[in-house]
């Protein structure tokens, strides 16, 4: 055999097994590179899925949580200071309750009677206007409060055979009540301011009447006497005297 020829013959074969090495080791980095991008991904995923909630979620939840635990305590709070009101309530009613029955008023309290003459005071004035008229005045000298009910009874005069008539416009809307030391009023009419009057004169004396007495209590006229007709007419009692002296 030809030696040269022999020698280019191996040659050939041996960088042939060298090309055939270096594909196999290509393929065989190529099937790892696979595997390994493979092992990537599932890792990639797993973390993914294994990831908690993000931090602004997680407050928001916390918030939401806390908030129902606030109105829960507002609720509560709420409900103690119900309760408190209504006992506060109940309080101001027992308590204003009792003040009235400290004051005098409501059902328990004893009613107010009727003044009593001998504990009155009346006395009566002649004033500028208007003319021909005069005012009376019952004050309270009892030490408890009364009541002055209608209209004062007065005669003029011994001879007199019927009480002076009453001024019905004048009759107010409520009955005159006096504490200790109050007085009240009635306006007199003693005569017709034109002359009119029939059966008119002069009359020294004066008694007073009222109400829930029997006995009439005297009073001394001003200057002694005073000229009365049948024009003559009293109020009812008023609390204050410009009232009374208005008819």
């Amino acid at each position: 055999m030809n030696v040269t020829a022999y020698r280019r013959g191996r040659t050939v074969r041996t960088i042939a097994a060298s090309i055939v090495a270096v594909a196999a080791l290509s393929v065989t980095a190529a099937c790892s590179g696979g595997g390994d991008g493979g092992s990537d991904n599932a890792g990639k995923a797993n973390s993914s899925a294994t990831v908690p909630a993000s931090g602004t979620d997680a407050q928001g939840a916390d918030k939401a949580e806390g908030g129902k635990g606030s109105q829960g305590g507002k609720g509560s709070q709420a409900g103690k200071e119900g309760a408190a009101g209504g006992k506060e309530g109940a309080t101001g009613v027992k308590d204003a309750k009792s003040q009235t029955q400290k004051s005098g008023g409501g059902s328990e309290s004893e009613p107010v009677g009727d003044c009593d003459i001998n504990k009155t005071a009346i006395t009566v004035q002649n004033v500028k206007s208007p003319v021909n008229h005069m005012l009376l005045r019952a004050t309270n000298k009892a030490g408890v409060d009364c009541k002055l009910v209608g209209y004062p009874g007065l005669k003029f005069g011994a001879s007199a055979q019927a009480a002076t008539p009453v001024n019905e416009d004048s009759k107010p809307q409520a009955v005159v009540m006096l504490a200790p030391g109050e007085s009240a009023y009635a306006g007199i009419t003693t005569s017709a301011a034109d002359g009119s009057g029939a059966e008119g004169g002069k009359v020294d004396s004066l008694e007073v009447f009222v109400d829930g007495s029997e006995d009439p209590k005297p009073v001394e006229l001003p200057g002694g006497s005073v000229y009365v007709d049948s024009a003559a007419k009293v109020t009812y009692w008023q609390t204050d005297a410009q009232t009374a002296l208005t008819w």
